[in-house]
């Protein structure tokens, strides 16, 4: 345990140092980051331990048919060696736990920090690229029916499922090596700090939903409309959360969730990072994750979110930090672990 935790001190040093620009920024603008959002999401990782506890419990007795189910569970559950796994792998969870509540104050924070003036450049920048159209004008045709709308609204919301139930995985799952789940996990926080906290002030923007009530833009009300009308034939379950934003934003609500920004796209960086991730642990995971992120990515254009670009912003910067994170651990690797030559020395017999 103490060789594993060793070998995660780059996770929670950026994790320190992530936690103390916050608590700055906190006390510099005089913001109350509210425990309550903490503990909020501490329970939705909670549920989420219980669950897959549960699916992976249920999942043995089916495999194995032990005569004693209780006995077996004792042995195979109730272990020091699971104990201390269990142990080894909750540093991990708890910043998880931490960072999208701490994101979500950040993230609110923005108009404390700069001005949104970004959306007319990317907007030219996206036409440039697609011809004089806006992007989601090109996928009309083929993702304009409420139906196929609602549908993406869903798989754009089970997204969430990476934030709860997929960090549980890769912090305790068996499949995920060593190198691959330390490399994950420092990609996460720098994802968050750096792709959703840094950049997105550096090149602040609201994207094409909010285009028109928060700056007057209306290049996108055609788009919002035909949302809006969706919704009313079948339930489009980004449209309500769209306004709930804006409600937010405009009361300066800093609650779990609030906040605006569109590039770079933090439900990209995510997905990119599951996809390099899970490409180490099997090509046929790397496959269906890579097809979940450009699902996600032409979503978030149909769903007004996101320019385009944002999904091409956060998938390069998160391949960055991806390659910085691996090259960081494997110069960690190389310094000897403290307390080691004691341990041995303590181990060795005297000669007589």
């Amino acid at each position: 345990m103490a060789r594993k935790l060793w070998g995660e001190v780059p996770i929670y040093i950026f994790a320190l140092i992530g936690t103390c620009v916050c608590i700055y920024l906190w006390h510099k603008f005089d913001v109350d980051f509210g425990v309550a959002n903490l503990l909020v999401n501490a329970r939705l990782f909670l549920a989420a331990g219980l669950v897959l506890g549960a699916i992976k419990l249920f999942r043995d007795l089916a495999r194995y048919r032990p005569d004693s189910p209780i006995a077996w569970l004792r042995t195979h559950y109730c272990t020091p060696a699971a104990f201390k796994a269990f142990l080894a792998g909750m540093p991990l969870i708890v910043i998880g736990a931490a960072i999208v509540p701490a994101f979500s104050s950040l993230k609110s924070m923005i108009p404390l920090f700069t001005d949104y003036t970004w959306d007319p450049v990317f907007i030219a920048w996206d036409r440039m690229i697609f011809f004089g159209r806006d992007p989601w004008e090109l996928l009309q045709p083929v993702l304009g029916y409420p139906a196929i709308t609602a549908g993406l609204a869903v798989i754009y919301h089970l997204w969430l499922l990476l934030l709860y139930p997929g960090v549980f995985y890769m912090a305790f799952a068996r499949q995920i090596d060593r190198d691959t789940r330390r490399a994950f996990f420092l990609s996460y926080i720098m994802g968050w700090s750096l792709v959703g906290g840094l950049l997105a002030t550096m090149l602040a923007s609201v994207g094409p939903v909010f285009a028109e009530p928060l700056l007057g833009i209306t290049d996108f009300v055609a788009q919002t409309d035909y949302l809006r009308a969706a919704n009313e034939q079948i339930p489009v379950m980004v449209v309500p959360v769209q306004d709930m934003l804006v409600e937010r934003f405009m009361a300066s609500e800093r609650g779990l969730g609030s906040g605006i920004t569109a590039m770079p796209s933090m439900h990209i960086a995510i997905c990119v990072l599951y996809w390099i991730a899970m490409r180490e642990v099997s090509p046929r995971l790397g496959r269906y994750f890579l097809a979940f992120m450009i699902v996600i990515w032409i979503g978030s254009v149909h769903l007004a979110y996101h320019y385009a670009l944002d999904g091409l912003a956060s998938l390069i910067a998160m391949a960055a930090i991806w390659w910085f994170a691996k090259r960081l651990f494997k110069l960690w690797d190389r310094l000897p672990m403290p307390f080691a030559q004691a341990i041995l020395r303590t181990n060795t017999v005297p000669a007589e």
